[in-house]
């Protein structure tokens, strides 16, 4: 199940390795739009309206699980690639427990903070309830969503990325029923949503962490493995921490637009909303395809071999603007027909709204490709903290926009906010990618002439 991506055609390596991942993320996609209808037709809009309120601080502080999680995978990839598997195992162990760690005081100070979060929400009162109860249980099962996020990042770095796309769909079609059997036949409630979706996450952890022991000796620790010295916590930190960083400061920038967009009345609220959720699903093969390269060019990097990172890094890149073009064509030309599956034909207004979003981002669209595969990419070299610099960039753009525009251009500044956003962190990370290959260069030749005098 382990598969080495330092050998063979870069490209189709990086396509083989994106498939179960975009798969992943489709699924993904499907359960959030199938529990959002589940919530709304069967509960009524005010419960829907209690899930989505909290939706922004929810990515925030789950972005950063999920970053820190594939942070912590980078340094196992890279001695997974360079065959040092015992080096491997102590990253593992590492990783474990720095995600034990991080799950304790995330899950603590995100449900001790829950009322004064839905204060600065401003979530009404008539909502308020049912908002709290689904956001304290999301929060209070943080340690599984660790436990399954970290698993699936350490499988992946080891070149599978199949399994982890297995116990995703399970998860899914798991969560899709216990949401049926908490709100209808339990009668739990919005409480009851949530409760469904930590149950599957859950189960899911547990039977991924059951197959590793089983299938996966690779990855198996015996006592000398369980050592966590100052390096590798050093590196792991270094890792870990820069990436949930940058899901937390893009997070952060959402929030703002959202924010500003809200302001302006219903109509763009709703369009803003429908064509939210279709930029979201056209970034799907973006997000595969730049995990694929990040652990392409970590494996390598730690097999020292210069040509396939570029090359890899070079592939990935050319796909991804490939496919933003065709993201492009479908944005401009059909995007007011996709919107029609979240609204109503009779919404004239609401789907005018939606298609200038979507038509305006569409154009820019080969631009976001080469942002994310190349952070993506500088990631998986091992420059984190650098990677997280440029979140910060696309965070600061969106905010300038946003609270500087808004005010006087409405609905317009926020159809260009992303835009401005993603060129910008562009502009910083071209120059930013070049720099961190050439280092890498420099590293892997400096250490193979110290290893041709020994």
């Amino acid at each position: 199940m382990k598969k080495s991506m330092t050998s063979g055609n870069a490209l189709k390596l990086i396509l083989s390795f994106s498939i179960p991942l975009l798969l992943g993320n489709l699924f993904q996609q499907f359960y959030n739009m199938m529990d959002a209808a589940i919530v709304g037709q069967t509960l009524g809009s005010k419960a829907l309206a209690s899930v989505g309120a909290t939706s922004s601080v929810q990515f925030l502080v789950l972005g950063f699980c999920i970053g820190i999680c594939q942070g912590f995978a980078i340094p196992l990839a890279t001695r997974f690639g360079a065959g040092d598997e015992k080096d491997m195992r102590r990253y593992e162990f590492g990783g474990a427990v720095w995600t034990a760690i991080m799950g304790v005081m995330i899950t603590v100070a995100a449900v001790l903070l829950c009322p004064k979060i839905l204060h600065l929400l401003q979530v009404n009162d008539e909502i308020y309830d049912n908002a709290y109860w689904y956001l304290v249980i999301i929060f209070g099962g943080i340690p599984f969503t660790l436990l399954y996020n970290y698993l699936s990042a350490i499988l992946r770095a080891i070149g599978d990325s199949k399994t982890p796309f297995y116990f995703l769909a399970f998860s899914a079609v798991l969560n899709i029923g216990l949401d049926f059997f908490c709100i209808l036949v339990l009668h739990w409630g919005c409480a009851g949503a949530a409760i469904a979706t930590i149950a599957s996450q859950a189960v899911s952890g547990v039977l991924c962490l059951i197959l590793i022991a089983r299938r996966f000796v690779l990855l198996h620790l015996d006592k000398s493995d369980m050592v966590l010295d100052g390096s590798h916590t050093k590196m792991l930190l270094g890792m870990g921490l820069p990436m949930g960083l940058q899901f937390s400061i893009t997070a952060i920038g959402s929030m703002v637009m959202q924010s500003g967009n809200n302001s302006l009345g219903t109509v763009y609220v709703s369009g803003f909303t429908a064509g939210l959720r279709i930029k979201q699903l056209m970034m799907c093969p973006f997000d595969a395809l730049g995990s694929a390269v990040s652990t392409f060019v970590s494996q390598n990097n730690g097999a020292h071999q210069l040509d396939r990172i570029h090359e890899g890094f070079r592939d990935g890149l050319l796909t991804a603007v490939i496919y933003g073009l065709f993201a492009c064509v479908i944005l401009v030309f059909f995007g007011r027909t996709m919107s029609m599956l979240f609204v109503s034909a009779k919404e004239a207004a609401v789907l005018d709204a939606s298609a200038k979003y979507l038509r305006r981002m569409g154009y820019f669209y080969p631009m976001l490709g080469i942002l994310i595969t190349s952070r993506m990419a500088v990631q998986g070299l091992g420059f984190s903290s650098l990677a997280m610099f440029s979140g910060l960039v696309e965070m600061t753009a969106r905010s300038v926009v946003t609270l500087g525009f808004v005010s006087k251009f409405g609905y317009d500044a926020i159809t260009w906010a992303d835009q401005t956003a993603w060129t910008t962190a562009s502009l910083f990370l071209i120059p930013l990618s070049i720099y961190c290959l050439k280092v890498t260069d420099r590293k892997i030749k400096e250490s193979q002439a110290l290893s041709q005098l020994q």
